[in-house]
């Protein structure tokens, strides 16, 4: 009685064991899963994340002595790229020597074509601009990124070419579409999206008279290429009377 009772015991515990087994790997099982779609959702929540970072962070852009911090949005220089189809490497203020032996310049504004503007104290890294349509000599249309303040693209904005000799060494850029017009920005001219023949295209013509356009706020050209100021001058007073010489003969002392 003793051994069967040893064995009946042995058997009932074989089969809870065997019994709690299924339960316990389904467990097992769920909870794996658990994990995995855990992990699968972090995943997918942290590349999504990575994804739209470099839209959102803060992007430091260093170049010699040219820096700048590019954040919300695409720049002007990608953008450039993308709709014009000029592959021209570095930073915008780079472009004009960089295309030199590979793309054609000039400063004559063509549609397609880049404008390329210097960099200066308040724009360090340069700026580049695709020119969607030349209304004439003086005035262009355009889309850029990046412009104003908050990025984002800015769509068929007015460019008027404010240089004395028209030769779109200088610029004001619309502010909105309302006909406001900003500072004057000093600019390279225009890269062209076919090869290089080793001239620079130059305008020939008569430079046209410059638009009424609202006061300029500043003028960001060197000192050196900004227009003379002339102005009238007034002789000033003295301030006490001077004794007048009498330089007439007097007849009486003779000569």
């Amino acid at each position: 009685m003793q051994l069967l009772g040893t064995g009946t015991k042995v058997w009932l515990l074989s089969s809870a064991i065997l019994f709690a087994c299924p339960a316990f790997i389904a467990n097992a099982n769920a909870a794996q899963d658990t994990s995995h779609s855990s992990s699968t959702a972090h995943g997918r929540k942290a590349a999504a994340h990575a994804k739209a970072a470099p839209a959102s962070r803060a992007v430091r852009v260093a170049s010699g002595n040219h820096h700048s911090a590019h954040a919300f949005g695409i720049s002007c220089v990608p953008f450039a790229r993308e709709v014009s189809g000029i592959q021209v490497a570095g930073n915008a203020w780079q472009w004009w020597y960089n295309a030199s032996g590979q793309y054609a310049r000039g400063d004559h504004p063509e549609a397609g074509s880049v404008l390329n503007f210097r960099a200066n104290g308040r724009m360090r890294l340069g700026h580049v601009a695709v020119v969607t349509r030349v209304v004439n000599s003086r005035e262009v249309i355009v889309d850029h990124a990046n412009w104003q303040s908050g990025g984002g693209v800015s769509r068929g904005m007015t460019v008027v070419d404010v240089s004395e000799a028209n030769n779109w060494s200088a610029v004001r850029v619309e502010l909105n579409h309302q006909g406001t017009f900003g500072s004057v920005y000093p600019t390279y001219g225009f890269i062209y999206n076919r090869p290089e023949t080793g001239a620079v295209m130059a305008s020939v013509s008569r430079p046209a008279p410059q638009p009424a356009m609202n006061p300029v706020p500043s003028d960001l050209r060197p000192a050196a290429e900004r227009p003379w100021q002339t102005v009238e001058e007034v002789a000033e007073s003295p301030a006490t009377p001077r004794k007048v010489i009498d330089l007439r003969i007097n007849p009486a002392i003779g000569r």
